[in-house]
């Protein structure tokens, strides 16, 4: 009977143990962002061209200009605009808090399918997920620069991470880009990142 017993918990952990190998927890962030934005009131340019399924491998850096109450857009095709929080943004609070180093880039992969057979939405934190450290003290800030060709590059250990492919570490042997969850509607419609 001792035996049976052993042998049924040996199995249940090797099986627990072989469930939590395969969870793709590890490709999301925990960081609970909260970011909704209704690019229908803002009608930005910069942040459209990301967010439209006709246009994979545009990708858009989002940040929060505390100094103006505003959202700073940047693509990696080279545009960029600012456009003001409107009032039920800032009641939500959430823009303090976009990212690890202030910043997500979001858009589609020109090189991955979803489910549905369309191009994968992505939202990637801008901290390269290699160098950066909570528990470093101080903590140090390890950007993440893109190019026109959805590559984002560390500015400190020079890594490469394709973000048309769901962020994997080209160049080198290491972690990918930090993801969060998201979703949109279209250019000219919401984007959830949670």
């Amino acid at each position: 009977m001792q035996k049976r017993s052993y042998w049924a918990v040996s199995l249940l952990t090797a099986f627990g143990l072989l469930a939590s190998c395969t969870s793709d927890d590890d490709t999301y962030s925990s960081m609970h962002l909260g970011i909704y934005i209704n690019n229908a009131t803002h009608q930005d340019a910069t942040l459209a061209s990301a967010m439209n399924p006709a246009s994979p491998g545009v990708f858009c850096l989002i940040r929060y200009d505390a100094s103006k109450k505003a959202f700073a857009f940047s693509s990696n095709q080279g545009l960029s605009s600012t456009s003001a929080m409107t009032a039920i943004e800032q009641q939500q609070g959430f823009a303090t808090r976009i990212g690890m180093n202030n910043g997500i880039i979001v858009g589609y992969g020109n090189l991955s399918t979803d489910v549905s057979g369309g191009y994968s939405f992505y939202a990637y934190d801008v901290q390269c997920p290699n160098c950066f450290d909570y528990n470093d003290i101080p903590m140090k800030s390890y950007p993440l620069t893109m190019n026109a060709a959805g590559m984002a590059t560390c500015t400190h250990c020079k890594r490469q991470y394709n973000m048309n492919t769901g962020g994997n570490c080209t160049n080198n042997s290491g972690k990918g880009m930090t993801r969060y969850r998201c979703s949109t509607t279209g250019a000219l419609g919401y984007l959830v990142v949670n």
